[in-house]
């Protein structure tokens, strides 16, 4: 589905892959003794220091990787002890040969029950207890662990993932570690990526250990990081023949009297992105705040939507942006009407305007006017306006930020950006993209209004609605990273580099 972007595997597509992997002739004891041994010299070689290696071990594969790491670190000469969750001798399969290496060794010593670890100074945990595959809410001993660890600061190494945090999802199931480095095989999944899980992996390290390109390109779904190879083939292009028109009319929409500066840093951050044109369409009543603060960017009063009716009917418009600034209200619902056979994003203000219970509208109401044709409808919610927009959505525990985007995309026909610092980018056929290049520092006043304009500005480009809003929230990313800490959204929008910048750079 993205060839060129790194994949990202479910843990059910992973254990579709490691049961491929095994039909195919693999072994996979040879799978799993390769993944300890990556845990073993990642050990080794990022804390040299460590005085005494403890090793928790669950009662499935996690813990077997978890044998295999123990015994090279006897090997190596370690000081390892080894704490298990269950009792040892029930485990099946690869984890149980792993476990009868490991207990065969001379220098090994017999695993302790899980509850009977002291934390001391000195001491790396290596975290075999649940990895990616946990569903289900750590049992109360683990938790235990987990905080025993925790108040002493001990170092954490998680194998595959730290326990306690779902692997599809990224949400702590009770509680988790929180490691400072993180050894995963073959593809990061989505909980790598996903917050609070992210946050609690700390330096990710990918290792291949021998299972074919091919298995894993069978077995992939519709998801995958959002890089620029995944969306870079739609991008706009620039030739001899290019002219203003040809790179798009962007129209954004200003709110009235004092309510201004957000369209403003929309518009601006358009024209940078590459649209051949910007115009604010702002109320009478402030173009006389408008028209001081504009240069490039064009202005024109539209005060009702009869007034945008004949300009839609004479003007070669190409996409709209509306909702920064411009105020909650039927205003809003009725511009969105008049505007919705072309490329939309709908945002901030015009979102909560069609929240159940605004002026008598719902959701509804919007997604209807989309329903026909292809996509062409972006929304930039945050979390809070999600909520206003997919109540029922954001209200269940169950899913994760991937599923609940994918759901809403469905009911709204809308690319869904559900914003944060996990961004998801997800279309109504079940494609999404996690973004991770957004600098916490993104978080200020206006910095949403500058992602709206990147995405319009590439909507009025011609780019499809789903690549308009990926290379959208990823430049806007990058845009952030150039711009450092301390930066305001009026210097975020110095920073945007138009898309044609990164043709020549490789992912």
């Amino acid at each position: 589905m993205f060839p060129n972007a790194p994949i990202l595997l479910t843990p059910d597509e992973m254990a579709a892959v490691d049961t491929a992997a095994a039909a195919s002739g693999l072994s996979s004891f040879s799978l799993m003794e390769r993944a300890g041994q990556a845990v073993a010299a990642a050990a080794l070689k990022f804390y040299p220091g460590t005085q005494r290696f403890l090793v928790l071990a669950g009662p499935g594969n996690n813990g077997g990787d978890a044998y295999v790491a123990a015994r090279a670190l006897c090997d190596a000469g370690a000081k390892v002890e080894i704490h298990a969750l269950g009792d040892p001798a029930r485990l099946a399969g690869d984890a149980r040969q792993a476990f009868d290496l490991y207990a065969g060794e001379a220098p090994a010593v017999f695993p302790q029950p899980l509850h009977l670890y002291r934390p001391a100074k000195g001491d790396l945990v290596i975290d075999g207890i649940f990895g990616a595959g946990l569903s289900r809410d750590v049992p109360d001993d683990v938790a235990d662990i987990i905080a025993r660890v925790e108040r002493p600061g001990v170092p954490v190494l998680s194998i595959d993932l730290p326990s306690g945090v779902c692997g599809a999802r990224g949400l702590v199931l009770g509680a988790a570690f929180k490691a400072e480095r993180t050894v995963t095989f073959m593809t990061r999944k989505p909980g790598h990526l996903l917050m609070p899980g992210r946050a609690l992996c700390g330096e990710v390290e990918v290792f291949d250990i021998g299972i074919p390109q091919r298995i894993l390109a069978q077995n992939v779904g519709q998801l995958a990081v959002n890089v620029p190879s995944a969306w870079r083939a739609s991008a706009p292009t620039l030739g001899s023949e290019t002219h203003k028109y040809r790179r798009g009319h962007l129209v954004v929409f200003s709110g009235g009297k004092s309510h201004t500066g957000a369209a403003r840093l929309s518009a601006a951050a358009a024209l940078h992105m590459g649209a051949g044109l910007v115009t604010i369409a702002s109320p009478g009543e402030a173009l006389s705040e408008q028209a001081p603060a504009l240069t490039a960017v064009m202005l024109r009063q539209i005060d009702t939507s009869g007034d945008l009716q004949d300009w839609l009917a004479a003007g070669k418009l190409a996409a709209f942006v509306i909702g920064p600034g411009f105020g909650i209200g039927e205003k809003a619902r009725d511009f969105v009407r008049a505007i919705a056979e072309k490329p939309v994003v709908v945002d901030a203000d015009a979102i909560t305007s069609f929240a159940a219970g605004t002026g008598g509208s719902a959701p509804e109401d919007l997604f209807s006017l989309f329903e026909q044709g292809e996509t062409r409808l972006v929304l930039t919610p945050h979390e809070g306006e999600f909520g206003r927009l997919f109540p029922d959505l954001a209200g269940d525990a169950g899913p994760g930020k991937v599923e609940k985007a994918r759901a809403a995309a469905l009911r709204a026909h809308a690319v869904i950006v559900y914003k944060g610092a996990d961004t998801v980018v997800a279309h109504p056929d079940g494609r999404a993209l996690i973004n991770e290049n957004a600098p916490p520092w993104l978080a200020t006043a206006g910095s949403g209004d500058v992602l709206a304009g990147l995405i319009g500005a590439l909507l009025a480009q011609g780019m499809p609605a789903f690549e308009a809003a990926a290379a959208g929230v990823f430049l806007h990313g990058e845009a952030g990273m150039r711009a450092g800490l301390g930066m305001t959204a009026e210097t975020l929008v110095r920073h945007v580099r138009p898309i044609e910048a990164l043709r020549k750079v490789s992912s």
